[in-house]
């Protein structure tokens, strides 16, 4: 579908960014006295669900959003960028379960371009060829180091690599320069905070090589150079780039910096707002609406856990409308 034949697909979509959740009505939360409270005002926003598990209540707002889509534009692969994170989560699970011989099918995330009974019988049958062709290798190496050297971690950093090169090159291959944007931002703020942990942990330069993803935005082989070296060294490298300001959130936690990457993302695709035609309205939306999921789980946890207003507010997203 060509990007002038979006017309109606995105009026459809400024009609339902109108219950996107808006920053006064996560005000209403965060002030909430407890969580049945935030329960009883989300589901006065059609929110249904949550009284006992708030992840049933989110995880069926998330199939809204991809129903939706269905219906707008039938084949929805064009935007599988959004969800190769899923796959790649599902094929960690599927190997870690193999090496220990575990079957829980509550660690399978439902949402992805392959179902994760596929994933998980292709591990266990050692028929890598049922996979994707891109999925294929890391797997396999990813069970190798597994079951060879027992690191958990290594094999994190194989398969966790992996999903952010198919990020990457979808959003490169799609000829759309805001998923493009997406996959950009997504493996440039994944690899800085994997620097950032792998110098407060001392690891080595090598495991930084085998982590990070290559992207434009950053060099990441003079990031690894200042990660290497210790932290004020990669908030220094990080004043050369785009995410100098994300440097000064560094400074005060990697939560902060997680936030502000966020943030980062819902700045940068607000423009769809005024978008009269074109993917990137449809693509905002999706986006929208996981950003908000994520402050809806992070004021709901807070509150089930009775954490400070302030404690749950400076780790809620910024709000797309």
């Amino acid at each position: 579908m060509a990007e002038n034949q979006y017309l109606y697909e995105v009026a459809r979509i400024r009609t339902k960014e109108l219950s996107l959740l808006s920053a006064d009505f996560f005000e209403q939360l965060l002030s909430a006295p407890d969580y049945e409270a935030c329960i009883r005002l989300l589901r006065e926003k059609g929110w249904e669900g949550g009284r006992d598990d708030w992840e049933e209540m989110l995880a069926k707002e998330r199939e809204k959003t991809w129903k939706l889509m269905e219906e707008l534009v039938g084949d929805t692969s064009v935007f599988d960028v959004f969800l190769y994170g899923n796959d790649y989560s599902n094929l960690k699970a599927a190997v870690k379960s193999c090496r220990h011989r575990t079957e829980l099918s509550n660690i399978y995330i439902s949402q992805g371009t392959v179902p994760a009974d596929i994933i998980r019988k292709a591990l266990q049958e050692n028929r890598f060829e049922d996979l994707p062709e891109a999925m294929r290798e890391p797997a396999r190496e990813a069970q190798r180091v597994l079951l060879q050297t027992g690191d958990g971690q290594l094999c994190d950093i194989i398969i966790d690599r992996a999903a952010l090169e198919a990020i990457y090159r979808a959003g490169r291959e799609s000829g759309n320069e805001f998923l493009k944007l997406y996959g950009e931002l997504t493996v440039a703020c994944a690899d800085i905070k994997t620097a950032v942990r792998a110098c407060r942990t001392g690891k080595s330069r090598e495991f930084l090589e085998r982590a990070l993803a290559p992207c434009d935005s950053l060099n990441v082989r003079e990031l690894a150079d200042a990660a290497a070296s210790g932290a004020e060294a990669v908030e220094k490298y990080l004043e050369t780039t785009e995410y100098r300001e994300g440097a000064g959130e560094l400074k005060e936690s990697l939560s902060a910096f997680e936030r502000w990457c966020d943030n980062l993302l819902i700045r940068r695709i607000r423009p769809q707002l005024y978008n009269a035609f074109g993917l990137g309205p449809l693509a905002a939306y999706i986006l929208a609406r996981e950003s908000e999921i994520k402050s809806v789980r992070i004021v709901l946890s807070g509150k089930k856990n009775h954490l400070p207003e302030e404690s749950i507010r400076e780790r809620v997203r910024e709000t797309y409308v």
